[in-house]
């Protein structure tokens, strides 16, 4: 897929890793419903662009992942209004988390509230050290809308995940870290060289494969032990139908380098 310039997304390729930046610098990279329709619009051309092995999620200028959704915008909205700006995040959001490719959030700032649940709904999230976490809707006298308070559970455990909810204060780095919200902690120089590195080792492996372990993992978690080992046989048995099923046992007996061709 070509690069792309929105007004305020922009997209580009870098071999078989798409990249995409939120680009409202000015606006420590705010979340608008303009912002969030461009997201939607691309991910729904990399859902069906088999090109793209992997991608990786930033935002623009040092400050700054996405330090939320745009209060300013928000302010002015009746109760319906809100609603309806709270599913449309949540759709899109679902859009990132359901794409067929893993995702990599690269933070490389503020990550809080809407940008929080942005990181929450990519695969892997890697941080600089100075990024910054959190949940502060409280404060402003709302919960948090796009899924926040779903995926942050799910990720951190329901007891530490109430307590950054109901506190609404920020965490670094490195506690991030501990309690399981981040992946690793890069030099702010390192940030995205440490994502494209780890994006292209991903897209080394078999494209089904991967693709299927994402899908596996996320039906999984919201289904019983049963039904989730149930979906993994089945689609166990359905890579040993292609043709990367075939050259990677036969490159593993054969002690050399497998070459998938996503197939």
């Amino acid at each position: 897929m070509a690069d792309i310039e929105g007004m305020n997304i922009l997209y580009e390729q870098d071999g078989g890793i798409g990249i995409i930046t939120v680009n409202r610098p000015t606006a420590l990279n705010a979340l608008n419903r303009e912002t969030l329709a461009e997201l939607s619009e691309l991910l729904d051309k990399l859902a069906k662009d088999r090109s793209v092995k992997t991608v990786i999620v930033t935002g623009a200028g040092d400050k700054a992942f996405v330090a939320g959704a745009d209060i300013a915008a928000m302010q002015p909205m009746s109760a319906i209004e809100a609603r309806d700006f709270s599913r449309f995040g949540q759709e899109v959001f679902d859009k990132l988390e359901n794409l067929p490719q893993p995702v990599i959030a690269a933070i490389n700032g503020f990550a809080l509230g809407g940008g929080c649940e942005l990181a929450l709904a990519c695969d892997l999230r890697f941080a600089t050290g100075n990024a910054k976490f959190g949940q502060p809707e409280v404060g402003l006298g709302i919960p948090p809308g796009f899924g926040g308070t779903q995926r942050l559970p799910r990720l951190v455990g329901k007891g530490r995940a109430k307590e950054l909810l109901f506190f609404g204060d920020m965490i670094d780095a490195e506690e991030a870290y501990r309690i399981g919200l981040v992946n690793k902690v890069t030099a702010a120089g390192e940030l995205m060289n440490t994502a494209k590195a780890v994006a292209a080792q991903i897209a080394s492996r078999a494209p089904a494969a991967v693709q299927l372990c994402k899908t596996a993992v996320n039906k999984g978690l919201d289904a019983t032990l049963a039904v989730g080992t149930a979906y993994e046989a089945e689609v166990f048995g359905l890579c040993f139908a292609t043709a990367d099923q075939k050259e990677g046992m036969s490159a593993f007996l054969q002690k050399r380098k497998p070459q998938f061709a996503g197939n």
